[in-house]
């Protein structure tokens, strides 16, 4: 019989991001294994997505105690260290993406080095993170992202007319590339492609973004919203930039069957060997990323390639293989620590 572990998550906070998103699917994938899973975090309840684990809110996460956890996992540098502080050898670091990279964080890079040199073990995402874990440590483990089931179909609806572009993300967070998505569509545009861009992000939009171009605009949609709304969109246009540490909504609309045109960043590049799943254009190049958009646009047999690839290429992100991978982790951490 398994062992029934104990984790908890340290977590920042619970504002709607992917980030926080990837924790929960992980916490109720390794409750529906048979283990214990507590959050503890400094935010507010989560209103926007269903949790099956054990919340604890705090002010500050040493006033929970980690005595009788297996392990306590770090989600982001500063509660890296945190956990390491309060666990010692059981603390662990999962790995979304290398903080140091993204400008917002200059000033802190020496603290965010620091955290990925500490003597515990690194979960990473995305392949494209395992280099980077390991100019720090060697102990570095690829458990690949979960995509949520209710994305995966298999049949795909009748295409609209004009076809709907769906351009995902914050424009105030620079890695989204929001502008060049922009630009992108705009170049479409000129050459005389006729298409409704759908707006969707976790904050309301930014007074710079040009929404005379869009027919739609989401924002701070829940998870079984954010399904319906890309299962109604034709094409993802994902001009992300390479602080990307993995880019959670490409994989859905792969999974989802609705073709892409990406960036080619590390972590869009690392879905698969074989980079035939998508149209890539080269990063904070809006005419390139329109230039495939147009290809895409205008071709239907090549929109019904890259959905039969894409969805192929997703089913490495079905819960039970990413959960399964978490699981024999873990339980190999567990033996090391009792032997």
């Amino acid at each position: 019989m398994t062992k029934s572990l104990r984790l908890t998550y340290l977590l920042e906070d619970t504002a709607m991001s992917g980030g926080v998103r990837v924790v929960l699917a992980q916490a109720d994938a390794m409750i529906r294994r048979g283990h214990r899973v507590r959050v503890v975090t400094k935010g507010l309840p989560v209103t926007w997505r269903g949790s099956r684990a054990e919340w604890i809110y705090v002010d500050n996460f040493h006033e929970y105690s980690a005595h009788d956890d297996d392990f306590l996992i770090g989600t982001f540098w500063p509660t890296v260290d945190s956990a390491y502080r309060m666990a010692g050898a059981r603390a662990v670091h999962l790995c979304q993406g290398y903080e140091g990279s993204i400008g917002y964080y200059a000033d802190v890079v020496p603290k965010i080095e620091a955290a990925y040199s500490l003597p515990i073990p690194i979960l990473a995402v995305s392949k494209s993170l395992v280099p980077i874990c390991k100019r720090f440590t060697e102990n570095v483990t690829w458990i690949g992202q979960i995509v949520e089931e209710e994305f995966y179909r298999t049949a795909t609806t009748r295409e609209n007319q004009p076809l709907r572009v769906l351009l995902y993300g914050q424009s105030q967070a620079d890695l989204r590339g929001i502008d060049e998505g922009y630009g992108a569509v705009a170049h479409a545009r000129w050459f005389h492609q006729v298409l409704d861009l759908v707006r969707v992000s976790p904050w309301t939009p930014s007074r710079e973004e040009p929404l005379d171009s869009v027919q739609e605009f989401h924002v701070g949609l829940d998870t079984r919203e954010m399904t319906r709304l890309m299962h109604s969109c034709d094409v993802l246009l994902a001009p992300n930039r390479s602080e990307e540490g993995f880019g959670l909504p490409a994989a859905e609309a792969l999974a989802s069957g609705i073709p892409c045109v990406m960036t080619s960043i590390p972590s869009y590049l690392s879905f698969d060997e074989k980079h035939d799943y998508a149209l890539f254009a080269p990063e904070r190049n809006a005419v390139e990323l329109g230039e495939r958009l147009i290809e895409i646009l205008s071709d239907a047999d090549l929109r019904e390639q890259l959905r039969v690839r894409g969805r192929e290429v997703a089913e490495q992100w079905r819960v039970e293989g990413v959960a399964g991978r978490m699981e024999e982790f873990f339980l190999g951490a567990f033996r090391q620590l009792e032997s």
